[in-house]
């Protein structure tokens, strides 16, 4: 473990409204609808959250970040993501590869703190595992891998949904080192972390979509991009397996995203209570607040979102705590994800049915909220793979 002076150290009793204060939310909020409209990077979003510390918040004390741990950071995602879903979104996988490391490294798994040190040094991380017609995800690749006399591997292939593609200054990925000798399915999978200044990559400047359009996760072309030997973390095989660094990139990235989208469906439910309040019935002279019809319809949703809740902050517990779920980990996991990305989506229909035809133009708050809670059907673990995990652990696999 690599120290840091104590002087150097943050203090780890920072509270989440110390880092996110209701200034800094403010101001991201505001600039929020800009970003979406006219398809640009949440720059200057990024800038106040890394100068408030808050993109080294899981980072361990003694590496020189905050000190926070999951449930915590949970919390802020949460509460970001309700005042700019898509900024949230994109500082969640640089958040995603910090938790990852801390998993690691905790389980003396040394070739990770790579991770933290840098990330306390200012180092951004992005998430290069995506790929088009991947649906195995972690356990096999269709980019290539090739090791070098040196030991470095040399990368070669494309990524999809690479989120923070105009800032990251490390892009974890992987890929299959094809030249191995033995069976296709016995070809290793290598992991590693990219150095931006690299040769041998490319920004596809692909990213003109329906939501969370800030993110600019842009697709990255990998021509020969060399990751060095001293950056190359880890070797799996091909096909499922129980390797921690899998359980760690799983329970990261699907509790982390769980959070974005549960702080979106927060503001949706906050929006469709406001304008329900704000709107009046000419039939009866009142607020549609008081009209029965309406407070069931919002009260379904509150019981969505509360269920969410606990489910929510009972994962990133169990997570923290390295609870012995067993075989229903990864069930459990994709629940969450599944839940959580539905629960927005269901929760933005019932606020936009209850605000009126206002509500759907463009410039609504509430109707790029629903574009941004759309993505949620792309993220890994999909619904059709979920569904996979699920029956395999009640009923067994296929015969």
């Amino acid at each position: 473990m690599t120290a840091v002076p104590s002087e150097e150290r943050v203090d780890q009793a920072m509270s989440i409204e110390d880092v996110l204060s209701p200034e800094l939310l403010g101001r991201i909020r505001d600039r929020a609808p800009g970003y979406d409209a006219r398809n640009e990077f949440c720059a200057e979003d990024l800038e106040d959250l890394r100068q408030a510390g808050y993109l080294k918040a899981l980072v361990p004390t003694e590496f020189g970040g905050l000190g926070w741990e999951l449930p915590q950071l949970v919390a802020a995602q949460r509460l970001l993501a309700a005042y700019a879903p898509a900024t949230s979104l994109a500082v969640n996988m640089h958040h995603v590869w910090v938790s990852v490391a801390r998993q690691m490294v905790r389980m003396g798994h040394d070739e990770f703190e790579q991770v933290l040190t840098e990330t306390a040094q200012g180092h951004i991380f992005a998430f290069g595992i995506s790929e088009p017609g991947n649906d195995a995800v972690l356990f096999d690749s269709v980019t290539e891998a090739q090791v070098l006399e040196d030991g470095a591997v040399s990368f070669t292939g494309i990524k999809i949904f690479t989120t923070l593609s105009p800032v990251w200054t490390r892009l974890g990925l992987f890929g299959k080192d094809t030249a191995a000798s033995g069976a296709e399915a016995e070809k290793p999978l290598i992991f590693g972390f990219l150095p931006r200044e690299a040769q041998g990559w490319r920004s596809a400047e692909d990213w003109d979509v329906l939501g969370m359009r800030a993110t600019h996760s842009h697709s990255t072309i990998l021509e020969g991009a060399t990751v060095p030997a001293g950056r190359i973390v880890r070797r799996l095989p091909t096909g499922p397996n129980q390797d921690p660094l899998v359980f760690a990139i799983f329970s990261s990235f699907l509790t982390l995203l769980a959070a974005v989208y549960t702080g979106l469906g927060d503001r949706a439910l906050e929006l469709g209570a406001e304008h329900a309040a704000a709107r009046t019935a000419l039939t009866t002279g009142e607020s549609l607040d008081q009209d029965p019809d309406i407070r069931y319809k919002l009260a379904e949703a509150q019981l969505a979102q509360l269920a969410l809740d606990a489910q929510l902050s009972g994962i990133a517990a169990d997570v923290e705590t390295a609870a012995e779920h067993g075989a229903s980990w990864f069930p459990r996991l994709v629940t969450l994800r599944t839940t959580a990305t539905r629960t927005a989506r269901a929760v933005l229909e019932t606020a936009l049915a209850v605000s009126g035809g206002a509500q759907y133009r463009r410039t609504s708050e509430l109707s790029r909220l629903y574009r941004d809670a759309l993505a949620g059907i792309h993220h890994p673990s999909d619904d059709e793979s979920a569904h996979r995990t699920l029956a395999n652990y009640l009923l067994g696999p296929l015969g």
